[in-house]
């Protein structure tokens, strides 16, 4: 029904009641209407249909008001987000009380090019219905204090409802209602742990996402029935490969290991590059407990050392996992490619599949950049390196057609056995890496465009093209740097971007700009409507080669199956495909966003735990980003601290015509890229903060 509304607002300018709707929709029982009024609340809530104070309802798209998500500063201004395009800046008087999280609709005040500010004018839906908080007793109550500062309020717990929680300890609570700004009430419904207990700090940020580190006691009895080892029965109607020299490449503490390879020269001087993916569907079936948590999960997070996987340890580490010198179950894509790096032809099946060897990044790059072959590698030298000269014609037939290496440098904490962060560095991408990552699109593409001829409901990566006005900020940003960026930004393709980058790939600000570049482009979803991948520039893409780790993956699998191996091709089934696609592709894509921001938030905090040893200390870095209040320097270690203008040792104003600060006296100033020395002057775990000052400008 929800499709039949907004069809019919589409086609009406003015505003309609539930009546108007009713009518039109040929509706006629109490039950109809009481379905209506459900969806249209819930369109309400989804952002898609304004209901004015007269109780008309009305698309956004046919009012001047905008509609979208308000993410607040600690300092009580914030933005609100309306698309991957749009972001409105509200200032803290114009809030309407809203919190960070909020659904809410936007009134534009100021529409200058580059700079939108608007007013909130209603509250849609509240966000904070659970939150992660310290557990503090205070005048005979529990007080609950959000361990994220945007929230302003603290929550009041009676001892009733706090399940037994002492002072210090994290919880997650449920908020009931609202007593007045600054207090709500609640109840616990869950105790995290002590905060001074190890790894209880990674566990609290993880329940704030709402990710799970616990399986249920009914997961827990349907792995009983998993096996340990593949049975006969299984092996039917599937390929023997498990003479073929497979072998995976993984990173030294990979325990889920999801792809395996093979390479074979064919007669015509081709290559035949096989992609051997764990067969998890076999064992992960779509209606038990396992394959529902799966669904809900979405994606396994990984979080400062440790995983919390999708599927439980039995299945990620064990059956699932294309462990060595063990037979697998294994969904096989193999792809003949020539001389050029083009595809000629692919073929999809079930295999079974015994690994001869699990080989690290490490030991492969040993072989591929400096030819020395570490012990046990010796009868998979050869293979190697002509993997490696495929995966060469692969890379350079993508960059021909537009492919972007952004070629943003990551970072690597380690830890010791209590999750202390004991070490911060770059992590190191080697040719094994980038082996790996061409054979694994290789794969993703064959099997996306397999379907896509196929004409059927499918779950494709989708990546849309950035907006112009976002790119033109870009560059106007550049251009204030003194850079020039040649020809026409109109009509973007993957080449326009990667133009862009070649212009800038020799200055000394490159990783900045690309990190810059890479955040004005649209993010990456899943989507049974196939539009492309912008960034891989490819007309076809889907996730295929992680089904342990990630929830779409395991989809395409069941897709596949259905299509090309029970060949159950039917209205029935592909309407029930439809349908449920429609759920899968937003919900993966939310927990995808809800992963990633945790693993950042993960990542910020233990390099502040790392920095706090190594307060009053002295390091060289450059100047990443500068804003009204200071600017940001990043360390060649990747993490980043604050210089507060205040700290600085003249009058300096923000100029932000050059986006730079500078002395009000001598014009002497910081700008991006700037090589500076610092020194540490505070670091917080608990906030996240990072504090430098100047000690000199390089």
């Amino acid at each position: 029904m929800k499709e039949k509304i907004v069809e019919i607002l589409k086609s009406n300018e003015k505003s309609l009641s539930a009546q108007d709707i009713y009518d039109l929709l040929n509706l006629k029982t109490v039950d109809d209407l009481k379905e209506l009024l459900k969806d249209l609340d819930s369109l309400e809530k989804e952002l898609i249909i304004y209901r004015t104070k007269k109780d008309h309802y009305m698309l956004f798209q046919n009012c001047s008001l905008k509609a979208g998500k308000f993410s607040a500063n600690k300092n009580g201004y914030g933005f609100v987000d309306i698309n991957e395009s749009e972001d409105i800046y509200i200032s803290r008087a114009n809030t309407f009380k809203a919190i960070h999280g909020d659904s809410v609709i936007v009134e534009i005040i100021d529409d200058t090019p580059g700079r939108k500010e608007g007013k909130i004018v209603k509250i849609v839906d509240r966000s904070a219905k659970e939150l992660v908080g310290e557990f503090n007793i205070l005048k005979n109550t529990g007080i609950v204090t959000p361990d994220d500062e945007r929230y302003k309020f603290k929550i009041e717990v009676s001892f009733q409802q706090s399940k037994g929680a002492i002072d210090g300890h994290k919880v997650l609570v449920k908020i009931l209602n609202r007593k007045n700004d600054n207090i709500y009430s609640g109840e616990v419904i869950k105790i995290i742990g002590h905060k001074n207990e190890p790894g209880i700090d990674i566990l609290s940020i993880a329940c704030k996402y709402g990710i799970n580190d616990e399986f249920s006691e009914e997961i827990v009895r349907e792995l009983e029935d998993i096996p340990y080892e593949v049975s006969s029965v299984e092996k039917k109607g599937r390929k023997d490969l498990t003479d073929k020299q497979i072998f995976t490449i993984d990173g030294d503490d990979t325990k889920d290991i999801d792809d395996a390879i093979s390479l074979e020269i064919l007669k015509n001087g081709n290559y035949l590059l096989g992609v051997h993916i764990a067969d998890v569907s076999n064992y992960v079936t779509e209606n038990s407990y396992i394959g529902k948590e799966a669904l809900e999960r979405g994606t396994s997070v990984y979080l400062g050392g440790r995983v919390i996987p999708m599927l439980p340890q039995k299945l990620s580490n064990g059956i699932c996992s294309l462990n060595p010198n063990v037979e697998r179950l294994a969904f096989t894509c193999e792809i003949e490619i020539d001389q050029t790096g083009k595809k000629v032809n692919s073929d999809i099946y079930l295999s079974v599949i015994k690994s001869k060897k699990q080989m690290t990044y490490k030991n492969v790059n040993k072989i591929l950049e400096e030819n020395i072959v570490p012990e046990g590698y010796e009868e998979f030298k050869d293979t190697l390196i002509k993997m490696n000269e495929l995966a060469h014609l692969l890379r350079k037939y993508k960059v021909n057609r537009g492919y972007i290496d952004f070629d943003i440098e990551e970072v690597k904490i380690e830890v010791n056995e209590r999750g202390e962060a004991v070490d911060i560095k770059k992590r190191h991408r080697g040719e094994g890496e980038n082996l790996i990552e061409d054979f694994m699109i290789a794969a993703n593409e064959a099997v996306a465009e397999t379907i896509y001829y196929m004409d059927l409901p499918f779950l494709y990566r989708v990546h849309g093209i950035p907006s112009e006005e976002k790119i033109r900020n870009f560059i106007k940003f550049v251009s204030v740097l003194g850079y020039k960026i040649d020809g026409k930004i109109k009509n973007i393709t993957p080449k326009t971007i990667q133009r862009i980058l070649d212009d800038l790939k020799n200055k000394k600000e490159y990783q900045i700009l690309s990190q810059l570049l890479l955040r004005s482009m649209q993010k990456a979803i899943y989507d049974k409507n196939n539009i492309g991948h912008f960034g891989i520039a490819s007309n076809c893409y889907t996730h295929f080669t992680s089904p342990i780790r990630r929830f779409p993956d395991l989809t395409v699998h069941r897709l596949l199956k259905t299509y090309l191996i029970d060949h159950n091709i039917n209205l029935e089934i592909t309407e029930e495909w439809n349908n449920k696609l429609d759920f899968i592709g937003p919900h993966s894509s939310k927990k995808e966003r809800d992963a990633f921001d945790c693993e950042c938030e993960v990542d910020d905090m233990k390099m502040a735990e790392y920095m706090e040893k190594h307060v009053g200390e002295v390091y060289n870095g450059v100047v990443s980003e500068v804003m009204s209040f200071g600017f940001f320097v990043q360390l060649d270690n990747l993490v980043e601290g604050l210089v507060r203008i205040d700290s600085l040792n003249d009058k300096y104003i923000f100029d932000e015509e050059t986006f730079t600060i500078r002395s009000k006296h001598d014009k002497k100033g910081y700008r991006l890229g700037d090589s500076v020395k610092i020194k540490v002057i505070a670091s917080n775990k608990l906030t996240h903060k990072i504090d430098f000052e100047i000690v000199e400008k390089l």
